[in-house]
């Protein structure tokens, strides 16, 4: 069997990739206060369309769903339209696209959706969130009715189906980091009695239907699904990690989704050649790296050790933010861009977000194409 490489062409679906580099999705906060897409994320995106795939930044299939400020959304006419010259400017620049949808459940505050957050159950997000008037704390989630549950399925379904028109190739279901299809695998979160809680079967049944609602909205080859298994990030405990992702994996198999995301894939995990052996399609392994690391060749090497284990493509966030040409910058071993963290999230304008410098023909640094945008505030945050 021929060795997969990084730099080696692949096949997802229906598409071909030039490449095994992933765009992971990166919450950027740079849609206008309507969650509608403008010019400065079309730049910013095919800058980097020499990813083999993009997958753009989470959007709200609904308006309760939203979690930040300047979070896209993916759910009414004008948000249609704007990510359609997002994808247009790819296209043209060469690239492939997916998008994430994203439902924020409990992180979420009325002061920016307008909306109560909805959750498994009325468990509060334990920090402070990120609001237009400031940092404030959240509010006791509202416990879904079967009634909302049903209505959420048929939200990210008709998502899909708006980002399909938008121009994407697919979508990814993220079912990850904190967020509502998340809240209801772990145990803290989910204090359901009902057939959406209790057993990792019934925790994992959120999940799935959402994605077997989406697959038969736009296909399978084009759905994909972001799973982050035991990450305790925002105030999430699963509880039963490794009794919980092997029914979920198992189940979403049968559904037949082009592609499993794993976020922070450890190649020597149990877990992970575990998910490896009982995924049948196409992995994607998204390695954990420092901040440190990621102005390093770390995510190449790391990544060329999880696609020796198994993986068929890797994702890379903050390698990509920095390096709009980060995949011929690690195939001819040029330096990385220094990350500027102050720019991540929660500010808007091109400042630390089109601004970051490309390699000219030469191997030089040259300035990035950008696009005139305000600045904001310059505040910290993770990607």
């Amino acid at each position: 069997m021929t060795q997969k490489t990084l730099f080696a062409p692949a096949r997802l679906g229906g598409l071909e990739l030039p490449n095994r580099l992933v765009m992971a999705p990166l919450t950027r906060n740079r849609a206008g206060a309507d969650g509608v897409p403008g010019a400065l994320m079309a730049t910013y995106y095919a800058q980097r369309a020499s990813a083999g795939l993009i997958i753009a930044e989470a959007a709200a299939p609904n308006a309760v769903g939203q979690t930040y400020p300047h979070i896209p959304g993916i759910h009414t006419p004008a948000q249609i339209a704007g990510w359609r010259r997002v994808t247009g400017a790819v296209h043209t620049a060469g690239g492939r696209m997916f998008l994430q949808l994203q439902h924020g459940g409990r992180v979420g505050h009325p002061d920016t959706s307008g909306h109560v957050p909805l959750a498994p159950s009325a468990v509060r997000f334990p920090e402070q969130l990120h609001t237009p008037g400031g940092l404030q704390d959240a509010l006791t989630p509202r416990e879904m009715t079967d009634e909302d549950i049903r209505a959420t399925v048929a939200d990210f379904a008709k998502a899909a189906r708006n980002a399909v028109d938008a121009g994407f190739a697919g979508v990814e279901v993220h079912s990850a980091n904190g967020h509502l299809l998340h809240q209801f695998l772990a145990r803290n979160t989910n204090r359901r009695t009902d057939r959406w809680g209790g057993s990792a079967e019934g925790r994992i049944r959120f999940t799935v239907e959402v994605v077997r609602a989406v697959i038969g909205a736009v296909g399978a080859d084009r759905v994909g699904v972001r799973i982050s298994p035991g990450l305790g990030v925002n105030g999430i405990e699963e509880g039963d990690t490794e009794a919980l992702y092997p029914a979920l994996v198992e189940a979403l198999a049968q559904l037949g989704p082009v592609y499993l995301h794993q976020v922070y894939a450890d190649p020597a995990a149990p877990l992970f050649g575990g998910i490896r052996r009982a995924w049948p399609g196409t992995l994607i392994a998204n390695p954990a790296l420092t901040r440190e690391e990621v102005a390093t060749d770390a995510g190449m090497r790391r990544g060329e050790r999880l696609l020796a284990a198994g993986a068929d493509l890797i994702a890379l966030g903050r390698g990509f933010l920095a390096n709009p040409d980060l995949v011929e910058r690690l195939r001819g071993g040029a330096p990385l861009n220094a990350l500027r963290p102050e720019f991540f999230m929660y500010v808007q304008g091109a400042e630390g977000y089109t601004d970051y410098p490309a390699l000219d023909a030469s191997g030089i640094r040259a300035a990035a194409p950008s696009a005139a945008g305000p600045r904001g505030g310059r505040r910290p945050a993770a990607v």
